[in-house]
């Protein structure tokens, strides 16, 4: 679209020629208002096809571009020229300037296209539509298993992410409070689906990870634990064995209960999944030697609660953390349907008839 300026030039040449516009006549000044309001008319169109008509409608080309942190709105508008993307680098500079946008590009990787016009543009790179990357943090994943997903994801190495897990985040998070000081993450990365732009450090993850957390922890959850007269971190380590012994909720709630039977009687939990995560197994049955490895996490060994989580546990565990069931059983056991019994002679029954 071209602007033909040569019509006009006379007009504009006998109002710049004229020295006192008091003498003008009334018919010179109303010629010249309307000259001026066509030109300003005309600029205004221009500038809005500039603007909201992209280079090519029909383009199915498309460029993954990058804005780096600090570049310049000088600097990407030349590079979107130069790539083809916008027609006119002032017009892109322009646009940003009056729509308040000139400081509020993103960093980010971009998907952008010749046929997405100058506003859809600066749309897209102000509201942080970037490319995507999807992560999935299942429930009951170790923080070892999540180091070795976020490696094969190239998010960073498992000692990279082992090194944050022992960092202190309380003063960020403050459901961290009550967590003992030589206690890792485990159990806080919230086990979910997380769409983050690919430029994702392994603390940014992390972060995501707790602040999900932290959203899920509502203040009605934590009155609770605080009514039971429990920590978070105790809730916690117990909604991580949870995780790991049993899958539905009314499991979880009844194997909560016996539990908690056992804790009060001082009976040891003898969990095999506590054991796993020692070994870094995932055998259903552990080895007898394997139950007397010295470990604070070995609940074959050692009475009570492991010394901390063993899992990142879902809102069911915690939710059966917080609620068990009211029972008489003393032992389960499962083959995929689990199985209670409420004597070692029923327990031994039950694993002759459906485990053995």
């Amino acid at each position: 679209m071209k602007i033909d300026f040569s019509k006009y030039k006379k007009i504009l040449s006998d109002w710049k020629a004229q020295k006192d516009f008091s003498k003008m006549d009334i018919k010179t000044f109303s010629k010249m208002s309307k000259t001026a309001g066509v030109l300003l008319l005309l600029i205004l169109l221009y500038s809005l096809y500039q603007i909201y008509i992209p280079v090519n409608y029909a383009s199915e080309e498309t460029i993954n571009y990058v804005i780096e942190k600090g570049s310049s709105n000088n600097t990407i508008a030349n590079d979107l020229k130069d790539k083809g993307i916008i027609k006119n680098a002032f017009f892109f500079r322009m646009y940003t300037f009056l729509s308040f946008n000139h400081k509020g590009l993103m960093a980010g990787k971009y998907t952008i296209s010749p046929k997405m016009s100058i506003y859809k543009i600066v749309k897209k790179m102000t509201t942080g539509d970037t490319i995507r990357d999807r992560f999935v943090i299942y429930e009951g994943m170790t923080a070892a298993e999540i180091g070795q997903y976020f490696e094969s994801r190239e998010v960073c190495t498992p000692e990279e992410f082992a090194q944050i897990m022992h960092s202190d985040y309380s003063k960020f998070f403050p459901f961290l409070a009550d967590k003992p000081a030589d206690a890792t993450l485990e159990g806080y990365l919230f086990p979910d689906t997380y769409e983050v732009s690919t430029d994702q450090t392994c603390e940014q993850m992390i972060d995501a990870m707790l602040i999900n957390f932290g959203n899920k922890l509502t203040p009605e959850l934590q009155e609770k634990i605080k009514a039971q007269d429990k920590t978070i971190f105790e809730v916690i380590t117990m909604a991580s064995l949870l995780e790991k012994e049993v899958k539905t909720l009314e499991d979880k709630k009844i194997v909560a209960g016996i539990l908690h039977n056992r804790l009060e009687m001082g009976m040891p939990l003898q969990l095999d999944s506590t054991v796993n995560y020692i070994t870094g197994k995932n055998d259903p049955g552990v080895l007898i030697k394997d139950t007397q490895i010295d470990s604070p996490y070995n609940t074959y060994k050692y009475k009570g609660l492991p010394i901390g989580p063993i899992s990142n546990p879902g809102m069911d565990s915690i939710t059966a953390a917080l609620e068990p069931t009211e029972t008489d059983y003393l032992y389960y056991l499962s083959d995929g349907k689990t199985y209670y019994a409420k004597t070692l002679k029923e327990h031994a029954a039950n694993r002759a008839k459906y485990l053995d």
